[in-house]
């Protein structure tokens, strides 16, 4: 599968944006686990053409993470347009290594975003949705991907005929998950529509399906049986950043990884630890890593004052001591990742 000139192989598995999720610390853990190409968390449109610090910070990459796609939102067309050519000249505007891909999200579901109409609040405005894809294609010379949903709700799903506009006007791949707006996270993703778009046959770009991917046999069935050219892995990576490498093992081999131990739980943890403490320095490199430490260890038995201590302390060495004493009080342990751990 290629998007423009990027070539992702074949049947890729995609890390999906995630707020406070996907720092190019988690970025580059998932690359090193078999994510195909990552996305940073979104960016607002109008913080990058302000020059505000947080959203420049997120605009950065670095060489290990590629290739990697940067994302942007907002509703409003001229912001739209300045931040994906700020995207576009990434390395030059926030420093680091840049892009390869310019996203735009047309799919956050959360209040303070489609409320305002950015986001999949950009589904009940699919003309103004369709202008802001054209002119950011005009304006910037990497290949543009757009991610949305099915529908802003039950009564419009709009997404079949949508993905033939997005298309005409120039997208190089779409990224469709599987639930509308007014669903949010809940109930089931369907697929369906999904395989719809895949089955037209005027459609020609890559199809991305996204959506409740929490396995590897479940990954093999969305290829099979929808025909996407990828898929995009969420919230289910979230505490698993290994589930790429599984899901890579089983689509190549139709074996399914043994579960990783917990002593390899706490090489990873480690290896995500010293990655934060690089790119950010001791105090937000610890902060910003107790959300991610104790969801490695979900399943473990009596183990809640040892997640305390995961998501409470804030000295890294103490911190790296505690991941040594969970592999030292644990070694051995069977541990398998329990269904729904990860908020699917």
């Amino acid at each position: 599968m290629k998007i423009g000139n990027v070539d992702l192989g074949e049947r890729p598995v995609l890390l999906a944006p995630m707020e406070d999720v996907t720092d190019a610390s988690f970025r580059i853990l998932c690359r090193e686990q078999g994510a195909a190409m990552v996305y940073t968390e979104f960016i607002p449109s109008d913080g990058l053409i302000r020059d505000a610090a947080k959203a420049l910070a997120k605009m950065k990459t670095i060489p290990e993470e590629a290739p990697v796609a940067i994302q942007i939102y907002g509703n409003i067309p001229e912001s739209m347009v300045d931040a994906a050519r700020m995207a576009d000249r990434a390395a030059e505007v926030a420093g680091g290594y840049g892009c390869d891909v310019i996203d735009i999200n047309f799919g956050c579901p959360v209040n303070k975003i489609a409320g305002r109409g950015a986001g999949s609040g950009m589904m009940r405005e699919p003309d103004k949705m369709v202008m802001i894809t054209k002119m950011i294609v005009e304006a910037v010379g990497k290949p543009v991907t757009v991610k949305t949903r099915l529908g802003w709700d039950e009564h419009s799903k709009i997404i079949v005929e949508l993905a033939e506009r997005l298309q005409d006007v120039g997208i190089s791949a779409l990224t469709v998950h599987g639930r509308t707006r007014c669903q949010m996270y809940k109930g089931e993703a369907d697929w369906t529509l999904i395989g719809e778009i895949k089955k037209n046959p005027r459609m020609h770009i890559p199809i991305i399906g996204n959506g409740d991917v929490a396995s590897p046999e479940r990954a093999l069935e969305c290829f099979e049986r929808y025909g996407v050219d990828g898929i995009m892995v969420g919230r289910a990576s979230f505490g698993h950043p290994w589930i790429f490498r599984e899901i890579r093992h089983f689509l190549d081999t139709g074996e399914l990884l043994a579960p990783m131990s917990v002593e390899d739980r706490v090489k990873l943890a480690k290896r995500h630890l010293q990655l934060s403490l690089a790119l950010k320095g001791d105090v937000r490199g610890v902060f910003e890593m107790r959300r991610h430490l104790s969801c490695y260890f979900k399943g473990l038995p009596d183990f809640k004052d040892t997640r305390i201590k995961l998501v409470t302390t804030m000295d890294p060495v103490e911190l790296d001591s505690t991941l040594d004493m969970i592999a030292e009080k644990w070694g051995g342990a069977d541990i398998e990742t329990p269904v729904g751990v990860y908020g699917i």
